[in-house]
């Protein structure tokens, strides 16, 4: 067992928000898009009273509008504004780094050159807050379709849940390509995706195989899967314990197990049971580093209130 694994603190936080809006509020509460990407968390949310609608446009006007931790663009915040949704912000604060990184960069006229997976709502929100500038590459091979001048001022911005090592090339290969190039002040990887990568490059060597607990359109969970294939083992992605095919471990002594950092626990549990079931009863937990980060719900959300207040 990989530590750490499963829940980050913008998942926990994000997920805490619904939670207490559905207690303080009441049902319906509309969120948009998956809140995390885990269709577990989404349905367990669901049984409770959480509505999730893909565009904030479907959401009855006047009603409460919860934006997931992904983040959403400008244009996305002024619709809301517009329907007069009572919007309840939980974007991961990470998230909300990158954005304010990339209004800052826009006001510097720079071109943003911004490194992420097309189509992915992190992506969409932060491309969102300069879309005239910023251009999105998945990879090294892309650099040279960009169509911008070499000498042309650039800054680059990264999406949270990449892997750590794709995204040094990438961004050495814009260094080598540009000379008026500047970054982030600190890395836009975050701690948990790195952390959760360090992990399982920890128990990779020692397995034979190993298994990633997270949803099919988990980034960061995908990327713990190539991390440990890249380390030289087999792994797979097991959105739970009921996607787990037996064949995988054919030969297999022991088996590395994580989790990505918008998987519940008791998805990994469930993973466990079942592993059991196949033979493999011991557990050992190989710790990498240990995990303090909290953000905090918004005051209101953390008292027994009766409304979303209005916007100031």
């Amino acid at each position: 067992m990989a530590a750490p694994r499963g829940y980050c603190a913008g998942v926990d936080r994000a997920v805490k928000m619904v939670e207490r809006a559905l207690e303080t509020l009441g049902a319906p509460v509309y969120v948009r898009k998956e809140i995390v990407h885990n269709r577990h968390v989404v349905s367990e949310l669901e049984k409770r009273g959480a509505i999730f609608v893909e565009s904030e446009e479907e959401i009855p006007e006047g009603s409460v509008c919860i934006f997931s931790a992904h983040g959403v663009s400008p244009e996305v915040r002024r619709n809301a504004d517009a329907k007069g949704l009572q919007v309840i912000d939980a974007t991961c604060p990470l998230v909300t780094k990158v954005h304010l990184e990339a209004k800052r960069f826009d006001r510097a006229g720079r071109q943003i050159v911004l490194v992420g997976h097309v189509g992915h709502e992190e992506i969409e929100g932060t491309a969102g807050e300069a879309p005239s500038r910023t251009h999105v590459i998945e990879d090294v091979a892309q650099i040279e379709k960009l169509g911008v001048d070499p000498v042309e001022p650039i800054a680059f911005l990264t999406q949270t849940t990449l892997s750590m090592d794709d995204t040094r090339n990438v961004v050495e290969a814009l260094r080598d390509r540009f000379t008026d190039i500047v970054g982030p002040n600190s890395d836009d990887i975050c701690y948990a995706t790195q952390n959760r990568q360090v992990a399982v490059k920890a128990i990779a060597p020692e397995s034979d195989v190993v298994l990633i607990v997270g949803a099919v359109n988990s980034s960061n969970s995908n990327r713990m899967v190539e991390v440990a294939k890249k380390a030289g083992t087999p792994a797979y992605l097991v959105p739970d314990q009921s996607h787990l095919d037996p064949a995988w471990l054919d030969g297999a002594e022991t088996i590395g197990v994580s989790s990505g950092a918008s998987a519940p626990e008791v998805l990994v549990d469930g993973l466990l049971e079942r592993l059991k079931a196949l033979g493999y009863d011991t557990v050992e937990t190989k710790e990498v580093t240990s995990e303090d980060v909290t953000f905090s719900l918004p005051p209101w959300l953390r008292e027994e209130v009766s409304a979303v207040p209005e916007p100031s």
